[in-house]
């Protein structure tokens, strides 16, 4: 028999697999086709916000002293999603190529949804391993990310976000006022050279060349070009472009989070390029029950930053007078920021209560506001 305790370990987290829940939704869109083919963002986006509505906060915490073969069970998530991802995405561009029961049309908006599952789920769980020291689960990171054609995002999110994230030299801290359709070409810009300049420095930093092979770039660039090639010849260049598409849209899924996490929050500049330590209140926090389920905790947002290396079951919730709360899930949220005027008039009142709460000694917001703050050397 099954011990009773890891019966109950068990059953703390299943909430979290809620993630497995779009596999049949995907495979109902994929057979009927029509008008179920909405089925993948409602649920994504509205359901999950609805629930959330129903079942309020969670405020919990675990302990963070909590042994790693007690978390078997949420790690295990995590682990089985890259095969889960693999499936959906290489055999829904098989079915739709050997079949015709859909219109390229009923094509497109069915890899809109494959793109929510990569966006919303794998690079999710991509974060979630990437952090990890253990070999398995960093390189399940690197698919994963390869399959949103977005490899480079592992170095730019531990090597530049995690360093400056508040500060001008963060390309992912949205500023103040700044709305979601500027931020994101920003975004794929700057994110991709800030990556590569990281790791060409961390090199320089052994006297090596940036093409030395140790360069995670050439294992990026190998995973990627691998999917690419596996998607045509699966689909030929209708499974190649839906294969793409779908990536785009899973990035578009991430930076709209990023966006979300960190808008108008600015660390204190402290002279000469050198800002104060990343604290709770550098991050927006949310405790949304059902969507902290199904993203497994990094709506605690403000907790990872603080605690980097804590797996996402042990991620703390912080309460309003530590860190800044939002006022729905990242769902919502995410939806509220492709209006961006209904996006400032909910949340700019809240990063100006935030700098009145945290920052009562500065006065001068613009260089923050536009980004303007001295940057360190070489940066």
């Amino acid at each position: 028999m099954v011990p009773a305790s890891e019966v109950a370990k068990l059953h703390n987290a299943l909430p979290f697999w809620l993630s497995l829940s779009f596999v049949p939704i995907l495979m109902i869109a994929a057979t009927q086709g029509g008008w179920t083919l909405a089925l993948l963002p409602v649920y994504g986006w509205v359901i999950v916000s609805i629930l959330d509505a129903f079942a309020g906060l969670n405020l919990e915490n675990a302990d963070p002293d909590t042994p790693e073969p007690d978390l078997f069970w949420y790690r295990l998530v995590t682990l089985v999603w890259f095969p889960v991802e693999f499936c959906a995405v290489f055999g829904t561009i098989w079915y739709v190529s050997a079949t015709d029961h859909l219109a390229w049309w009923e094509a497109i908006l069915l890899f809109f949804g494959v793109g929510m599952i990569s966006g919303t789920v794998g690079i999710n769980y991509a974060h979630e391993l990437m952090h990890q020291r253990s070999r398995l689960e960093r390189w399940m990171g690197d698919l994963l990310m390869a399959m949103a054609l977005y490899g480079h995002f592992r170095s730019e999110h531990l090597l530049v976000h995690h360093s400056w994230v508040g500060t001008p030299r963060d390309p992912v801290t949205a500023r103040y006022n700044e709305g979601f359709h500027r931020f994101f070409p920003r975004v794929l810009r700057q994110c991709l050279v800030s990556s590569f300049r990281a790791e060409k420095a961390k090199l320089a930093r052994k006297d090596l060349p940036w093409h030395h092979r140790s360069n995670p770039f050439w294992r990026y660039w190998a995973l990627q070009g691998l999917f690419l090639a596996l998607a045509f010849a699966i689909g030929g260049w209708a499974g190649l472009g839906l294969f793409a598409y779908q990536a785009f849209i899973a990035v578009w899924q991430l930076e709209m989070v990023n966006y979300i996490e960190h808008y108008g929050l600015t660390r204190e500049h402290l002279g000469d390029g050198r800002y104060e330590h990343v604290q709770p209140r550098h991050s927006w926090n949310a405790a949304q029950k059902v969507s902290n389920w199904l993203l497994i905790n990094l709506q605690r947002h403000s907790d990872h930053h603080y605690k980097p290396n804590r797996r996402f079951p042990l991620l703390q919730n912080h309460a309003e007078g530590e860190a800044p709360q939002l006022p729905y899930g990242y769902p919502a949220m995410t939806a509220l920021s492709m209006v961006p005027p209904l996006y400032k008039r909910v949340m700019n009142p809240r990063v100006r209560a935030w700098r009145r709460h945290y920052y009562p000694e500065i006065e001068d917001w613009k260089p923050y506001n536009k980004g303007m703050l001295p940057q360190p050397k070489g940066a």
